[in-house]
């Protein structure tokens, strides 16, 4: 009889009764004139007046009024480049623990985004937040005793200048709390293997040791791991070396790209349940098994606005106009995409993380991801959206019976027209990209108004080329970006495209 899961999933229950129904509206000023008042003697707390703005009782309208949007490159270049001096009190008092390095990066290039011991403690909460909403979920006791795979990037973080710096994902688990470890695999030594190629052959090499009841990381790199499990182990799927496998919580990006792959590395479903763990702190998780969508984390360390996502309000580096509106919870509506905007105890202000996501309901606070602003398409006016093109991939697996689970694409021009041409990552694919070509580009006409009007004008029309999937990953690589939070393109400049399209060649050739 599994004693302790039974305890533990009865402490869960106990603990989810005992909490208080949330009001999202209250929790997030409360958290805003939380942040301010601990900034207001930070050289940016200083600088644009927080004590001011924190005793105001428009605190809202005034923090708006008096603070700028920023970007990684716009916030780095103004106050968080003096880090590197040893300065302290620049956007948040004291010198941050730890600096996260976005989409897992590495070396001088690399965004280096500042994790304070708050936000640590912020991720740790939300962490708990999460685990106590698996007693909505349908799980039997038995579960509770299972371990868990976190697939991240290396816990074995680089030292430098007085703090320790990494991908978040490798940040957060060399900090889980002890009572965790004895669930928490692949241990500490494997996850402290740099190379991730050399750890996941690790896994598999042990994974039947384990006892795996969920799965925790970004989806098309825990495909890989299960891949080489199964491969390495002799296996048929998944579920024959890990059979009471029941849960896979998913984060970084949107799932639904790549449920169809996913699923069939499986025995059986099993429940999916979405986070969104960015490099900038633990946003949101799935609360309950009745949506797909994830609740906003509102009483944690972060303070939420929202711009809509208009091309109007998008630069063409994807950073937002300065005077775009921004909305609080309060104003937002479901079915319509907005512009994440965020202020953090990591010392954020006014800050876009790139993302997009749409509200599916206001009241819960509940959003989905729906894509990036750098990877909006807006040559001749076609507005495509991540979102959008997920829905063109989803159209063209139910039509033609196919997995997709990786894309990419850019507007080129042939003879003086423009195109967009897409790269599909897609395994044992029987059809041609002429009739892919067709069949997306009679969606999105249907699909999506503006789309149709570029089609009448300017835009001529779509190429396709199906490539293996494992050029996507291969890709990744060599851009320093294999394993861990990571994004990719989905959306390329023309420079960018053309470096895609000589790499996709050499692999071709090889």
């Amino acid at each position: 009889m599994p004693i302790l899961g039974s305890v533990i999933k009865s402490l869960i229950e106990v603990k989810d009764s005992l909490t208080p129904e949330s009001n999202p509206l209250k929790e997030q000023e409360g958290v805003l004139r939380e942040l301010l008042k601990k900034a207001e003697r930070s050289s940016f707390g200083e600088a644009y007046n927080f004590t001011a703005i924190g005793q105001s009782n428009s605190v809202v309208s005034d923090f708006k009024k008096s603070i700028p949007y920023f970007d990684y490159n716009k916030m780095h270049s103004e106050w968080w480049k003096d880090f590197e001096k040893g300065v302290n009190n620049l956007t948040w008092p004291g010198q941050p623990s730890y600096f996260a390095l976005s989409s897992g990066t590495t070396g001088n290039g690399s965004k280096r985004i500042p994790v304070t011991d708050e936000m640590l403690d912020a991720i740790r909460k939300a962490g708990i937040k999460q685990i106590s909403a698996l007693s909505n979920f349908d799980l039997s006791p038995e579960f509770f005793e299972k371990e868990i795979m976190m697939l991240g990037s290396s816990t074995d973080l680089e030292e430098r200048k007085g703090h320790l710096e990494g991908e978040i994902s490798g940040i957060s688990a060399s900090n889980i709390p002890f009572w965790f470890r004895r669930f928490y695999k692949p241990g500490e030594k494997i996850a402290g293997i740099n190379d991730w190629d050399e750890r996941v052959e690790e896994i598999a090499k042990n994974a039947r040791k384990w006892d795996i009841g969920a799965l925790s990381g970004i989806p098309s790199w825990m495909e890989l791991m299960m891949r080489r499990v199964i491969e390495y182990n002799g296996l048929k799927n998944i579920h024959e070396i890990w059979p009471n496998l029941k849960v896979f919580a998913s984060g970084g990006v949107a799932f639904s790209p790549y449920e169809k792959s996913f699923n069939s590395l499986l025995e059986h479903p099993i429940t999916i349940i979405d986070t969104y763990l960015a490099s900038e702190g633990f946003l949101a998780y799935q609360e309950r098994p009745e949506t797909e969508s994830m609740k906003l984390i509102t009483d944690n360390g972060i303070y939420f606005e929202f711009i809509p996502f208009e091309s109007q309000y998008i630069n063409v580096d994807g950073s937002v106009v300065q005077n775009a509106p921004s909305l609080g919870l309060g104003e937002v509506v479901a079915g319509k995409e907005y512009i994440l905007i965020i202020s953090t105890v990591s010392g954020l202000w006014r800050y876009s993380i790139g993302d997009t996501i749409e509200f599916t309901d206001v009241e819960r606070a509940e959003i989905k991801i729906t894509g990036r602003t750098k990877f909006f398409m807006n040559v001749v006016g076609s507005q495509l959206s991540v979102n959008k093109m997920n829905d063109g991939m989803k159209h063209l697996e139910k039509k033609f019976d196919i997995s997709i689970p990786e894309f990419t694409l850019a507007a080129i021009r042939l003879d003086g027209k423009f195109f967009h041409k897409w790269y599909l990552g897609c395994d044992h694919c029987h059809v041609k990209g002429s009739e892919l070509a067709d069949q997306l580009d009679t969606y999105f006409k249907k699909a999506n108004k503006n789309y149709g009007v570029a089609r009448s004008k300017s835009l001529e029309g779509i190429i396709v080329k199906v490539v293996p999937t494992k050029i996507f990953n291969e890709w990744q690589s060599k851009n320093k970006k294999k394993g861990g939070q990571v994004k990719m393109e989905k959306v390329m400049d023309e420079d960018k495209f053309k470096e895609w399209e000589k790499f996709v060649q050499n692999f071709e050739n090889i």
